[in-house]
């Protein structure tokens, strides 16, 4: 294991998306749900919050505003094209204490998600989200038997900076989350000749733009070039964690 300033908190933008996928799948909640779909949440800090269009990565949730979708459409827009309207209606559903769960059952120890997305009220409270890379792998690590959860995270549409690193075809379960001065991926790599292996890259400083395309992000093409940096040394990290036969990872859910 190579670990780099591991422990250090950073604001979590989309990864805690994960967690909030998750805390719905083991709580069991039925993909065909019915959900209204509003642009109106409780803040954590009392009152209301929305969500800005033109903050959002996916137009598609916003043109069924009004409407009534099943809650699997919500979870795939929240993972394949991180939607932020989708999230927040995604965790109204899941609750804030299921998702500290999730973290909590990963053993984290330093990453939260106690607010939703543009939540600024509680962000004004000193309510953040936070992670660290150890904290992501943690949570990857936590997913082990959830082929579901997996699945969804292979289906990233995003595929810009750690999944940008890796030969075209591998398998790679993930998510990543930007915006102005943040940019962080963590994913489950599976390649055809050795033990998968899990990455996680945090990035806070000017070279992340908050650009959707790795071209406008310079931060995008530097995890990009750690992701392709441990494939080219793949044998040998998982040579020295001690594994010597690769698992067969479980075929996606379509």
């Amino acid at each position: 294991m190579f670990e780099r300033n591991g422990d250090e908190p950073h604001d979590a933008a989309s990864t805690m998306k994960v967690a909030v996928l998750t805390a719905l799948h083991r709580a069991g909640a039925d993909p065909r749900e019915p959900v209204p779909v509003v642009n109106g949440f409780v803040s954590r800090a009392g009152g209301e919050f929305a969500n800005d269009p033109d903050r959002d990565s996916d137009p598609v949730p916003w043109t069924l505003l009004g409407a009534t979708v099943p809650l699997g459409l919500l979870t795939e827009r929240m993972i394949t094209h991180s939607s932020n309207l989708a999230t927040n209606l995604c965790l109204a559903r899941a609750g804030h204490e299921a998702v500290d769960e999730v973290w909590r059952r990963a053993g984290a120890t330093r990453s939260a998600s106690p607010r939703g997305i543009e939540d600024h009220p509680a962000r004004a409270a000193g309510l953040h989200n936070l992670v660290t890379a150890r904290d992501l792998v943690r949570l990857l690590q936590s997913l082990d038997g959830e082929p579901e959860v997996l699945a969804l995270l292979e289906r990233n549409a995003f595929r810009v900076d750690l999944a940008a690193g890796l030969p075209p075809g591998t398998r790679v379960a993930f998510k990543n989350g930007w915006f102005p001065g943040v940019r962080h991926c963590v994913g489950l790599v599976s390649p055809q000749d050795c033990p998968p292996y899990l990455l996680a890259v945090c990035y806070s400083g000017p070279l992340a733009s908050g650009a959707d395309g790795a071209e406008a992000d310079p931060a995008a093409r530097l995890v990009a070039r750690v992701s392709a940096a441990v494939w080219a040394r793949r044998h040998a990290i998982t040579r020295a964690a001690g594994r010597t036969a690769p698992p067969v990872p479980p075929e996606p859910v379509r």
